[in-house]
């Protein structure tokens, strides 16, 4: 069962006299809602036609040569009727002060943005920062046991006291995603709770109280517009989200089926780390994990130590700065990694990517020359650290 966020009950406060429509976010929200265009398609539209806004200035003979646009969606695109449906989004952005995160925008998720199929726009109420130094997700069934519950309090308490730079991410949904959501609440680490609807509706509405505190601590995050309600599909599409948002996927308790074993296999596609949480070969709701685990899918994941040590991160939050001098004979690019690694040792390539601003095709060869040179040694989990 769902609830309605607006109205007397609302979850969100209304803020009055909203500001004018905003026309590039009008075709930001547009691009997402034409039928028949994924993220995938609509990402190349903007590519060839150069704006988000020249994709519904193009004429239809010109949409029509893109690869992938045929007759029917160039109509589609031509006549711009789900343009007034934007508009209507917009008005709820502004009166629930919903934030908008598209992907060509600085402010998008670094970590989601090097996911192919990640969302073209994310809406976002509350007020958290998705490039923190550690994101993890933790997924499980819905029938989650006490031995699955009691595992994710555990570990959340434990890495809130052994990493102070952390976001767990999750599903909001029963079971093992309100139990990972719940000990990060209860140890004041910022959650997010990735949503199968939009922002006007909370599903399921048993955790309206727990979706409040994230809001205050973390956020929620959807790619579906407000007039979206829960519907079976929607839940294997965000799925994609709670992936690509974090360094690792855990997985707590699942069956041998299931969305938490989707959420595994997407972020395996995404060469994220996954991690599974083992039990009894007898336990049905440890046999995913087990599966996971037996194909080689995941790692074997018992303690924090287990995470650590495939990750590559130290229990300390932030190393001690160190001086070190110039090396010879280094580019431009090659001495902004260093120095980066000099500031702050052991970190995920995804990270250097984010603070030295390059992709990671341009980042991945110049590590590996560095590490050729003996200068930094690479770790498990993606991890790079300078050499004393």
């Amino acid at each position: 069962m769902s609830t309605s966020l607006p109205g007397n009950s609302a979850m969100y406060d209304s803020v009055q006299d909203p500001a004018p429509v905003d026309d590039l976010l009008k075709y930001k929200i547009g691009i997402s809602q034409i039928p028949g265009v994924g993220s995938i398609l609509a990402k190349k539209l903007i590519a060839y036609t150069g704006s988000i806004e020249a994709v519904f200035k193009e004429k239809k003979k010109n949409l029509i040569k893109i690869p992938g646009i045929g007759t029917t969606l160039a109509d589609t695109i031509v006549n711009n009727q789900n343009l007034e449906k934007a508009e209507a989004e917009i008005e709820f952005i502004k009166k629930y002060e919903i934030k908008h995160y598209f992907y060509l925008d600085e402010n998008y998720p670094f970590r989601l943005k090097q996911c192919p199929d990640a969302p073209i726009i994310i809406f976002c109420k509350g007020n958290v920062d998705f490039n923190k130094e550690k994101v993890i997700s933790i997924v499980g069934t819905r029938n989650a046991t006490e031995y699955g519950k009691d595992f994710c309090s555990r570990f959340v308490s434990d890495m809130a006291s052994r990493h102070k730079n952390l976001i767990v991410v999750s599903g909001l949904a029963y079971g093992i995603d309100i139990a990972a959501h719940r000990a990060a609440l209860k140890n004041n680490v910022p959650t997010i709770a990735v949503l199968a609807h939009g922002l006007s509706t909370l599903y399921p509405s048993a955790h309206r109280n727990s979706a409040k505190e994230i809001v205050n601590n973390g956020a929620l995050v959807t790619d579906f517009t407000s007039d979206i309600t829960p519907e079976r599909n929607n839940f294997v599409k965000r799925n994609r989200i709670i992936a690509g948002l974090a360094d690792a996927t855990i997985v707590v308790e699942s069956g041998p089926e299931g969305g938490a074993l989707i959420t595994a296999d997407l972020a395996n596609s995404y060469n994220r780390d996954v991690f599974a949480y083992p039990g009894k070969t007898t336990d049905e709701w440890s046999k995913g994990c087990n599966k996971l685990i037996k194909t080689n899918k995941a790692a074997m994941l018992e303690s924090v130590e287990d995470l650590e040590y495939i990750m590559g991160w130290d229990a300390s939050s932030k190393a001690e700065p160190r001086q070190m001098s110039l090396f010879q004979n280094l580019t431009g690019e090659e001495q902004l990694i260093v120095n980066l690694l000099t500031e702050e040792n052991n970190l995920m390539i995804d990270i250097l990517c984010l603070r030295a601003d390059l992709p990671v095709s341009k980042i991945s060869p110049l590590l590996l020359k560095l590490e050729f040179m003996g200068l930094i040694k690479s770790l498990p989990g993606k991890v790079y650290r300078l050499i004393n």
